[in-house]
């Protein structure tokens, strides 16, 4: 491991959030001054969002070891997919209170009490929702309710939202939430570092665990580490990882920009490549449909339909009207065909004389 090569105490750049590495960028300052004031007001919503990876699980760990445990009591609840009832319940376990078997009338009432225990002692609640975006209105509704208890015109419990972007438009966009919206004494949108922040960054982990300077990073191999990360923390610790990790195979005692281009090759070199798409098969052309005009006349009454196809291959008047023509043009030749043989058959039984053929089949 590159930790070893390098003499570093522990692994500055997992993926797995962890407070210690709490590093005050801009977006997190101004996401903790947005925290404090909210903390202050002791009511409400406080919402924070962010893109994935940007570092909102790391903000409320960082929060959580700064605040006073004896004044204010932090339950924190990662959401799923779940309605009011088991947001309830969540939150009530979260008190610790026991909520098997239990209604929900009997449970809220439970709630309210360890709220105002806890209010008696001295000390606030905090209740954290990470990933509020997978919450139903339901379950938002039911938080909203819980903020409205109450004791001594103090509110008893304040709510801290954690979400993804979509979780921000929908708060803002929803009519169904406009009651939720007006109980919001803060938010914030934490956003990707800026270029400048880089090397701070970098330099800021590995100094947490010993970092002596071993290895080095040329200024071209921050801007490259930007240029991929984007800013985004969790995209620039796998890579900062994967850049140590060349440095010790390699021996390195300095990374520039090149080390680091290698390092974003390879890293897209592990990328599944997608499967070509099959080629297309060409569909065999259909046998032309008989027409009249294609079946030989003796066979045309036995394997011609002069029905109209469907409306998508429906001929048109003419033709119909030329295959009526054709069918009562065979009908009369078929008629004069039965005269001129029942006019032979006589002929032949009889010493009359030779019948007028020409006559028998119309002129």
């Amino acid at each position: 491991m590159y930790d070893d090569h390098y003499g570093l105490s522990g692994r500055p750049f997992q993926l797995t959030p962890d407070p210690r590495f709490y590093f005050d960028s801009a977006t997190h300052r101004k996401a903790m001054a947005y925290l404090g004031y909210g903390l202050a007001q002791g009511e409400g919503f406080i919402v924070i969002t962010g893109e994935i990876g940007t570092g909102k699980t790391t903000l409320v760990g960082h929060l959580m070891e700064t605040i006073d445990s004896q004044r204010l009591t932090a339950i924190k609840i990662v959401s799923t997919q779940v309605e009011g009832d088991d947001m309830l319940r969540l939150a009530a376990q979260g008190m610790g209170l026991a909520t098997d078997g239990i209604e929900k009338a009997q449970l809220l009432d439970r709630v309210e009490r360890a709220l105002i225990d806890h209010a008696r002692s001295g000390k606030r609640t905090l209740l954290i929702v990470d990933e509020a975006q997978n919450l139903p209105t339901s379950a938002l509704e039911e938080l909203r309710m819980l903020s409205n208890f109450q004791s001594g015109g103090q509110a008893l419990v304040q709510i801290f939202l954690l979400g993804q972007p979509e979780f921000r438009a929908r708060l803002n966009g929803s009519d169904r939430l406009e009651q939720l919206r007006q109980r919001v004494i803060a938010t914030h949108h934490l956003v990707a570092m800026d270029a400048g922040e880089i090397e701070p960054y970098i330099i800021h982990r590995l100094s947490l665990v010993g970092w002596q300077k071993n290895p080095t990073f040329t200024p071209a191999a921050f801007a490259e580490m930007f240029r991929h990360s984007e800013g985004v923390p969790r995209r620039l610790n796998a890579l900062a990882s994967r850049v140590m990790l060349f440095g010790a195979i390699e021996q390195l005692a300095v990374i520039d920009g090149s080390d680091v281009a290698a390092v974003i090759a390879d890293m897209s070199g592990d990328l599944p490549e997608a499967e070509p798409a099959p080629e297309p098969v060409a569909a065999e052309p259909e046998s032309p449909r008989p027409t009249a005009e294609t079946i030989p006349w003796p066979l045309r009454r036995l394997h011609f339909d002069p029905a109209p196809e469907p409306a998508a291959n429906a001929m048109d008047e003419s033709l119909l009207a030329r295959i009526a023509l054709i069918e009562a043009r065979q009908e009369e030749q078929e008629a004069s065909i039965r005269r001129v043989l029942t006019l032979l058959v006589d002929w032949v039984e009889s010493d009359a004389e030779k019948p007028d053929l020409q006559a028998a089949r119309g002129g």
